[in-house]
């Protein structure tokens, strides 16, 4: 019986892969560069050769796998198996399963990387107690998963649930999809650098160091400099926005929130519950909606992968 589930997250500088019990429990993790620069039938051969390299770390054959999961960052046809157009990576209309399945022989099936990372969590990771589920990843950009009554949401041909361009700001700032005021142009790591970077410059006393800023520090120096303060609150301000948005319409049991940010813990999640409990429709006279972490980190995309054979 075939028990053991195979998972790749497709990034634009490293492909991640692992294997995995039906459990969830991984079994072998590894890495290589997607070398993206050089097309991709070289990325596509790169998961071929990271898959070999999975299958041969252990006693495991691509036999005893029940399927191949992909995530990959784009908008994908996971019918068809096609991706449809993936900007970070210059791809267009390529056919990956179908490329893959003449070098593989094993089940594959494809999906956008945000939603799967949510699909892990919800199958192995925060979500396993919620059936109703958001999953926001805070990184260079904002990624976003929902789960309604257990299924994972799509949209047409896979282009939904894009949570990071949603507009919280009407002309506001111009977001890399073209739009003006989407969410991840205030809500990403990026966004909380390029402010405390500003802010910096604005405030030469201030003790954030231009040189030195990344997403950590302004939540480090919060309770001991003014600009650190005013850059988290404006960033939680805005970040809650988006959620309080997610949560009115499709009011979910519960978000859960990864990437690098999340891992300021409790000084996230305790002013942004705040917020959304103050400020979501009905107030306390309608169902709770609960904040968390995700706990499956940077691995909760090839986890993702591989429950598509859950």
């Amino acid at each position: 019986m075939k028990k053991y589930l195979l998972g790749i997250d497709l990034g634009g500088t490293f492909i991640k892969g692992g294997i995995l019990n039906s459990d969830g429990t991984v079994v072998t993790i590894k890495q290589i560069p997607s070398e993206r620069e050089l097309g991709k039938e070289k990325v596509s051969n790169n998961i071929v050769k990271l898959v070999n390299e999975l299958i041969s770390s252990t006693k495991i054959s691509l036999n005893d796998c029940k399927g191949l999961g992909i995530g990959i960052p784009g908008m994908v046809d996971a019918k068809t198996g096609e991706v449809i157009f993936a900007n970070n990576l210059n791809w267009k209309n390529f056919n990956i399963v179908k490329y893959l399945k003449e070098k593989l022989d094993i089940e594959i099936k494809i999906g956008n990387d945000a939603n799967l990372a949510c699909l892990g969590e919800y199958k192995f990771g925060g979500g396993k107690s919620f059936e109703n589920l958001i999953f926001i990843t805070l990184g260079t950009g904002v990624g976003g998963g929902v789960i309604i009554d257990g299924k994972l949401l799509e949209g047409n041909m896979g282009a939904g649930a894009e949570l990071g361009h949603s507009v919280i700001v009407c002309d506001g700032r111009k977001c890399t999809c073209g739009r003006k005021g989407c969410l991840e142009t205030y809500a990403s790591a990026t966004a909380l650098i390029k402010s405390a970077k500003e802010e910096a410059l604005k405030n030469p006393e201030s003790k954030l160091n231009l040189f030195e800023i990344d997403g950590k520090l302004p939540f480090t120096l919060y309770n001991e400099d003014l600009s650190a303060k005013k850059v988290v609150d404006e960033y939680i301000n805005y970040l809650a926005c988006g959620l309080i948005n997610f949560a009115n319409i499709f009011r979910p049991e519960a978000i859960l929130i990864g990437g690098g940010i999340s891992n300021q813990g409790d000084n996230l999640i305790k002013p942004l519950q705040k917020i959304l409990d103050e400020e979501i429709y009905a107030g306390n006279a309608g169902p709770k909606v609960i904040l968390k972490t995700g706990c499956l980190k940077n691995d909760a995309g090839f986890i993702g992968a591989a429950a598509l054979f859950c």
